[in-house]
């Protein structure tokens, strides 16, 4: 068998990353070392930004429209090339090979929708009052730092990078040392689509290292983070420190609300997709289903019997519906905490062990539904990040609410009912960024992403993001040929403000 590829960091266009240790990237679906990358530190990452500031200037100062371009040509790239990386995303992360054409091939509308914004952004002119004209501009950040992680390597690096390219800026990333191969792969499409060397740098590495300095660098304007909510934390507080503007999508527990009056079969589809795509190991995956009590039992039943029948494989084979987890500390996290919701007397209905035969090399482990769930429980309140789903009951609408609200998390959830009011109703009361009716895990880049408490702050997708990456400046002029003399001893009335 021939060595895997070792790939290089990438900082101004190029950077060889002599003389520093490899990190292996392993297929978690049979541990097979797929690539390695430098394990890059303070000193590369340093580099990187003084790359990004030197290539920021001129990108910046480029016409809209000539941005747009780029990344228009871009968009087109990546659609031609999708197949080379999904079979990237596959091997490094061990998702389905089904979810990651779905998936990826959604990705070219991001790198237009924000070519069509900043075509078509406008600056605003603002009712100051008196003879005087006062309108804002929109102008670059400068350099922002990139952190993200490996359950959407491809996809949440592009909800961050296509509105920080469209706005002039220069971008410094920081992948998971899990799954850097495809933000890596992005680096020689960009070039080819026209964007200058040294806007879009990757420092591979880990995030004591890597991820900290990066953070905690002074030459970064933002600081843009996706990952847990303790790490959000952390680096909240070093772009503190540096007055640098911060966003973060961190933690969640998102809740599936189920009324009674829904198609119990549509609902279990529903909570099936919301519970276990990607293994679980999504930030809006549907880890609390609230059950009307009146339906309880029926969709537990049919809830069970779906997980159980549900195929685990080959990530490589379109047939596999469940992958591995990430790696082998993340299965270990599913496997302590099955064992701590057993611990707490809740009810194993489906699933909960590890499969055997030819599984048992990767780091498979099965989807599991637990019943007779308690508020309070581990397994309910704190964020697992695999494949296992509580299911609880509610007695009315007021209850639903108060189960759904009740964690530190606020990114999203899902009503499910055919009362259009009462939808409604349910959603403007549930403290979440996110709120899909009578769906789940559904997303657009026009439609602003992003959750409140420990969830995290600030917005991907949509004008707002774009906004998120600029720096507002405000001219206000006077219009008037009157002399004005504040100081004048005279009896007129002077305006101040």
């Amino acid at each position: 068998m021939s060595a895997p590829p070792r790939w290089n960091m990438l900082v101004g266009g190029a950077y060889e990353a002599d003389g520093l240790a490899g990190i292996e990237v392993e297929n978690p679906a049979n541990g097979d070392i797929v690539a390695t990358v430098p394990a890059g530190g303070a000193a590369e990452v340093d580099a990187a930004v003084r790359a990004a500031s030197a290539a920021q200037p001129a990108w910046g100062a480029l016409p809209a429209r000539e941005r747009a371009m780029v990344l228009e040509r871009f968009a087109a790239l990546l659609r031609e090339r999708l197949p080379e990386f999904i079979d990237a995303e596959v091997a490094q992360i061990g998702r389905p090979v089904r979810e990651m054409r779905a998936q990826l091939a959604r990705l070219p509308e991001w790198y237009e929708y924000f070519a069509a914004v900043a075509r078509t952004h406008e600056g605003r002119v603002h009712p100051f009052g008196g003879d005087y004209l006062n309108y804002t501009r929109s102008h670059p950040l400068g350099v922002v730092g990139l952190i993200t992680p490996w359950n959407h390597p491809m996809l949440i690096l592009t909800k961050k990078l296509a509105p920080a390219l469209a706005a002039g800026n220069a971008a410094v990333v920081k992948p998971s040392e899990l799954a850097p191969v495809t933000p890596l792969m992005m680096g020689a499409l960009l070039h080819q689509a026209g964007l200058p060397e040294g806007v879009y740098n990757v420092v591979t590495g880990y995030g004591a290292e890597a991820g900290r300095a990066l953070a905690e660098h002074p030459g970064l304007a933002k600081i843009d983070v996706t990952g847990g909510t303790q790490t959000g934390r952390h680096i909240g507080a070093a772009a503190g420190r540096n007055l640098a503007y911060f966003a973060a999508e961190l933690g969640g527990k998102a809740s599936v609300l189920v009324f009674d009056d829904v198609d119990i079969d549509r609902a279990v589809s529903g909570a099936l997709f919301a519970s276990f795509i990607a293994a679980g190991q999504t930030c809006v995956q549907g880890a609390r289903l609230l059950v009307h009590e009146k339906i309880y039992d029926e969709v537990l039943e049919r809830l069970a019997e779906r997980t159980r029948a549900l195929r685990l494989g080959d990530p490589a084979d379109p047939r596999t519906q469940i992958g591995p987890l990430v790696s082998a500390a993340q299965l270990q996290r599913v496997i302590d905490y099955v064992a701590i919701g057993r611990a707490e007397g809740a009810v194993v209905a489906a699933g909960g062990e590890r499969p055997g035969g030819e599984l048992a090399a990767g780091h498979y482990h099965q989807p599991t539904v637990f019943a007779g769930v308690r508020p309070g429980m581990r397994i309910e309140q704190e964020e697992i990040f695999g494949p296992v789903a509580c299911v609880m009951p509610f007695r009315d609408e007021a209850h639903a609410v108060a189960l759904a609200n009740a964690t530190d998390f606020g990114l999203a959830g899902s009503v499910w009912t055919r009362d259009a009011a009462r939808a409604h109703r349910v959603a403007r009361q549930l403290q979440m960024g996110i709120v899909w009716i009578n769906d789940h895990h559904r997303i657009d880049p026009s439609s602003p992403w992003g959750g409140c408490k420990d969830s995290g702050v600030g917005k991907e997708n949509g004008i707002a993001a774009y906004e998120s990456y600029t720096r507002t400046q405000s001219v206000v002029a006077n219009l008037s040929d009157e002399p004005f003399d504040w100081f004048a001893d005279d009896s007129t009335q002077k305006r101040y403000s």
